[in-house]
C-alpha cells in the first residue's frame, strides 16, 4: 500500500510538473506573438528595448569584426563610425527616418576608408525594416529609392565590374523593405481582428444590458396592470359589501354579502396567481441574466401564454361585478400574440380607471375592438363625471397623485409599434383609443 501511494504521488507530481511546464511554453508563446503584433510605436518600453537592441546588434557587429572576415579591421576612426552608427537605433520607432539618416552618416564614411563591409548591415537592415515597419508604403518606397539610387550610381561609376554585386546588395534591401511592409500589415490586420472582437463583444454587452432593461420595464408594467386593476376591484367589492352590512342592518341580505365576499376572493386567487407567474419570470431571468442577451431571451421564452382579446370577456365581467355596466365589442380574429397582448393590457387599464374614477354609480363603459386598414383598432371609452390628470383614464388617482396609467398604456402601444390617444370624450365621460399594427409579429418586451 505505501509503495502504490508512492508511485500514485509521483505521478501526480509528473503530471502537475508537466502541466506547469506546458502553461509555461504557451505563455510564453503567447508573449512573442504579443511582442510580434505589438503596434510598435505604441509599444510600452519601447525606448528601453530599443537601447538594449542597438547594443545586441552592436555586440554582434564586434564579433563579426573579431573573427576575420573581408576588408580591413576597423582601426580607430573605424571602431568610432560603426559604433556611432549603433546610437541612432536607441530612437529608431520614435523617429525611424532620422535614425536611418544617422546611420547613413555613419556608415558612409566608414565604407569609403573600406573596412570590413559585414560589420554595418545588421544595423543599416534593422533601420531599413524599421521605415518600411513603421511607415506609409509610400514613404517606403521613396526610402528605398533615396538609398539604392545613389548606392547603385557610385558602383557603377566607381566599379563597372561589380554591377552583380551591386544588384545583390540592392535585392537584399528590397527583401527587407518587403519583409517591413508585410509585418505592417499584418499588424495592421491583426488590430483590425481585435478591434472587431472588441466592437462586438461591446455590442452584445450593450444588447444584453438593452434587453435586461425592456425585461425590468415588461415586468413593472405587467404588476402595475396587475395589481392596480386587483386593488381596484377589491376596493369597490369591499365597499359593496360594507354598504350592504351598514345600509338597513335589521334587513341584513346576507346573499348579497356572501357574493361580495366571494367576488374578493375570486380576485385575490386571480391576482396571486398572476403575481406568481411574473415572479417566476423575474426569477428565471435573474439566475440567468449573467450570460448574456441569449439568457434574456430564455427567460422570454419562460413567460408562458401571453394574454389575448380572448380574455376580454373575463375583463368585462370583472368590471360589471366591480359594479359598471361593461358592453364589450370585439370584431376582430387572427391577431398576433404581441398585439392582441398589448390590446389586453390596454382595456385592462383602461377600465380599472373608469371603474375606479368614473365618478358615478351607473357608470356604463363601452368597449370595442376591430380591425381596419391592417390595424387593431382599440376603445374604450366611459360616462363618468371625471376629467383627466394625466394619470388614466377618467381621473387621477382619488389623492390627486399623479400616476402611471396613461405612459404604461403608452409603452404598451409604442411596444408593438403602435399609437395611443387619451383625453375626455367628445360628450362626457373618458375616452381611450390605440391603433396597433398587425404586420408586427415579435415578442411583446
Amino acid at each position: 500500500m505505501e509503495e502504490r501511494g508512492t508511485t500514485t504521488g509521483v505521478r501526480d507530481r509528473s503530471a502537475a510538473e508537466t502541466a506547469a511546464g506546458g502553461g509555461g511554453r504557451s505563455r510564453r508563446v503567447e508573449h512573442i506573438m504579443s511582442a510580434i503584433n505589438r503596434e510598435p510605436l505604441t509599444a510600452p518600453h519601447r525606448t528601453r528595448n530599443d537601447a538594449v537592441l542597438a547594443l545586441g546588434v552592436a555586440v554582434l557587429a564586434v564579433a563579426i569584426a573579431l573573427t576575420g572576415g573581408e576588408g580591413i579591421r576597423p582601426g580607430p576612426l573605424g571602431w568610432t563610425l560603426l559604433l556611432a552608427g549603433h546610437v541612432p537605433l536607441v530612437r529608431r520607432r520614435r523617429r525611424p527616418v532620422v535614425a536611418l539618416l544617422g546611420v547613413v552618416a555613419c556608415v558612409a564614411p566608414y565604407y569609403a576608408l573600406d573596412y570590413n563591409p559585414a560589420l554595418p548591415v545588421p544595423a543599416t537592415v534593422l533601420a531599413l525594416y524599421t521605415v518600411a515597419a513603421t511607415g506609409t508604403v509610400r514613404r517606403t518606397l521613396i526610402t528605398g529609392v533615396a538609398v539604392l539610387g545613389p548606392t547603385v550610381i557610385s558602383n557603377g561609376l566607381t566599379n563597372p565590374e561589380g554591377a552583380l554585386e551591386s544588384l545583390e546588395i540592392s535585392g537584399w534591401i528590397i527583401a527587407v523593405l518587403f519583409i517591413g511592409i508585410a509585418v505592417r500589415y499584418y499588424r495592421l490586420y491583426v488590430a483590425s481582428i481585435v478591434e472587431r472582437a472588441e466592437r462586438a463583444e461591446r455590442t452584445r454587452e450593450e444588447e444584453a444590458r438593452r434587453r435586461v432593461a425592456e425585461e425590468r420595464l415588461r415586468i413593472a408594467r405587467d404588476l402595475h396592470d396587475l395589481l392596480a386593476h386587483s386593488i381596484t376591484l377589491i376596493g369597490v367589492q369591499t365597499s359593496v359589501a360594507a354598504h350592504v352590512l351598514t345600509a338597513d342592518p335589521e334587513r341584513l341580505d346576507r346573499k348579497a354579502v356572501a357574493q361580495a365576499l366571494d367576488d374578493i376572493a375570486g380576485t385575490c386567487r386571480t391576482a396571486r396567481g398572476e403575481l406568481r407567474t411574473t415572479l417566476e419570470v423575474l426569477r428565471a431571468h435573474d439566475t440567468v441574466v449573467g450570460a448574456g442577451a441569449g439568457s434574456v431571451s430564455g427567460a422570454e421564452d419562460m413567460r408562458g401564454p401571453l394574454p389575448g382579446i380572448d380574455g376580454l370577456a373575463g375583463l368585462a365581467e370583472t368590471g360589471r361585478v366591480a359594479g359598471a355596466k361593461v358592453e364589450l365589442s370585439v370584431r376582430a380574429d387572427g391577431i398576433p400574440p404581441s398585439v392582441g397582448a398589448a390590446a389586453y393590457r390596454i382595456v385592462q387599464e383602461a377600465l380599472t380607471n373608469a371603474v375606479r374614477h368614473g365618478g358615478r354609480e351607473d357608470l356604463t363603459v363601452r368597449v370595442g375592438l376591430w380591425t381596419a386598414d391592417g390595424a387593431l383598432r382599440v376603445s374604450v371609452r366611459d360616462d363618468g363625471t371625471g376629467g383627466d390628470d394625466g394619470s388614466g383614464g377618467g381621473v387621477g388617482p382619488s389623492d390627486g397623485t399623479p400616476g402611471f396609467g396613461l405612459v404604461g398604456m403608452r409603452e404598451r402601444a409604442r411596444s408593438v409599434g403602435g399609437t395611443l390617444d387619451a383625453g375626455p370624450g367628445p360628450a362626457e365621460g373618458f375616452e381611450v383609443t390605440a391603433t396597433l399594427p398587425l404586420s408586427r409579429e415579435d415578442e411583446v418586451r
